[in-house]
């Protein structure tokens, strides 16, 4: 066997690009998601290590001190951060030039035959779900034998067969386990969520037809594949016997409500165990998994609004609608379940007036926070190949090269990549400087005092992030480069 490192790699400062990120970037907020994917094969490698640079501040000289005390390393990429993880690469093999090193992720998986070819230094890439293939890459199995691997060989690149998606997800190991040995709770933090929080992965896919999301249509697939109910509460009770210090446990499905039946089995499941709980949901789930899910410990629940255009939410087939939206807000409020509302700007069909129906849309709504974004093309989806082929792309980098903020790669008839851009300060300003969020958000802090350090400290990022992202435009322009 040989003596992995899983490697969440060094890249922008505060870069939440890990294996778990639904976008890959520097956040407004300091985040960091748990490396849930690298820890699954974690934890079928005896002796393998996870190491998380990001949020542990690692540099890549200090990565790559750890390369001689492993015979193989694998790093998890993203279309943000390929190079930055390809440079990492090649300082390991300075130090340890007999390492083994290969790369896994959404971006290696649609690109694997382009970025084996950018990068002499990457030995091979695991496509889609490579918990298996990791594994017997360490087993030192004879590489053309193993599914779901590229790999290059005498100079030429070879593509096995996909490994099949896993249909028993109980089979894997539990990841918590992973987190205590080689990960440090305190340092994983997403502002809507309480503090330390621990993210579980309950099933894996999503059944949504969304045009821009990159998981399902990339990694994971199209189907909701999911653990058993108890095999999921059996890692709950673990992780609370793991984390005592955890405030609360968020499940990072894809579409934790997918299969209502199940979640609310679920939710029953876990309601004995006197824990408090988060999830992923959409717009479309029914008053009575909704109920469920708050008798069984629910706090809060991540979803996805993304617009309030209607003809915008045709375009991204999101399969919902606005009344939709409004009605899941109202039975949340009367069950006492918060919100927390994302939306993207720079969606197929946007225009300058959809961008308003949303602001207003979000203030209308008035979840207990939200999170605005660029949409971002990114290679292997619906999304991507509708920019592409209009020509809408302006730029094929996804983040600035010096900060990792996000930029806007796409420039629409009517609507420019600048006015997108811009349109996310906006957004933040218009819904958080209402006197009724201010009141809330008020109210809140004097009587909790955990909540009034938590805003307090996010507002001063938040503050610092809108500079920064100003400051950052305005000297590309003044130096005449592209918009960050």
């Amino acid at each position: 066997m040989k003596r992995t490192l899983l490697l969440n790699p060094p890249s922008f400062q505060d870069f939440d690009g890990g294996a778990g990120s639904r976008y890959q970037a520097t956040r407004e907020v300091a985040s960091f998601w748990y490396p849930t994917w690298l820890c699954y094969p974690a934890g079928l490698i005896p002796e393998s290590r996870v190491v998380d640079a990001p949020p542990e501040h690692l540099t890549v000289d200090q990565v790559a001190a750890l390369a001689k005390d492993f015979d193989l390393a694998v790093l998890f990429t993203t279309s943000a951060s390929f190079h930055h993880d390809v440079e990492t690469i090649r300082r390991l093999k300075e130090v340890n030039p007999r390492l083994q090193a290969g790369l896994v992720g959404p971006q290696v998986t649609v690109l694997a035959e382009e970025s084996l070819a950018a990068a002499p230094q990457v030995d091979f890439v695991a496509r889609r779900e490579f918990d298996f293939t990791i594994t017997e890459v360490a087993q030192d199995r004879p590489w053309a034998d193993i599914l779901g691997l590229s790999y290059r060989t005498n100079g030429h690149i070879h593509h096995n067969p996909d490994r099949p998606y896993i249909e028993d997800l109980d089979a894997l190991p539990f990841v918590v386990d992973i987190y205590h040995r080689d990960l440090k709770l305190e340092r994983y933090n997403i502002p809507y969520l309480r503090y330390p929080y621990v993210s579980i992965y309950t099933g894996r896919g999503c059944p949504h037809q969304c045009v821009y999301c990159l998981w399902p249509q990339t990694f994971t697939g199209r189907r909701y594949r999911v653990r058993s109910v108890a095999n999921v509460a059996a890692e709950v009770r673990r992780a609370l016997e793991l984390f005592p210090q955890a405030a609360e446990i968020f499940f990072d499905d894809d579409t934790f409500t997918a299969n209502g039946p199940r979640a609310r089995e679920l939710s029953r499941a876990l309601a004995p165990l006197n824990c408090t709980w988060s999830a992923t949901a959409r717009v479309n789930t029914d008053y009575e998994t909704l109920k469920a899910m708050k008798d069984g410990g629910l706090r809060l629940l991540v979803v996805g609004f993304e617009t309030g255009d209607a003809q915008v939410l045709q375009n991204i087939k999101k399969g919902a609608t606005l009344e939709m939206a409004r009605r899941f807000v109202k039975w949340c409020r009367e069950l006492g379940i918060q919100v927390h509302g994302t939306f993207m700007v720079g969606l197929p069909g946007e225009t300058k007036e959809s961008i308003e129906a949303s602001i207003r849309f979000a203030c209308e709504l008035d979840p207990d926070t939200i999170q605005v974004s660029l949409a971002t093309p990114y290679p292997g989806t619906e999304f991507y190949e509708y920019c592409r082929e209009r020509g809408y792309l302006q730029d094929h980098q996804l983040v600035q090269g010096m900060t990792g903020y996000q930029q806007c790669v796409v420039d629409y008839p009517g609507l420019a990549a600048a006015d997108i851009f811009q349109a996310v300060p906006r957004f933040y300003r218009r819904f958080y400087f209402r006197p009724r969020y201010m009141a809330r958000a008020l109210k809140v802090m004097l009587q909790d005092p955990d909540e009034r350090r938590r805003l307090l400290k996010e507002s001063r990022e938040f503050f610092t992030f809108l500079f920064k992202r100003r400051q950052c435009r305005e000297d590309q322009a003044q130096a005449g480069a592209g918009c960050s």
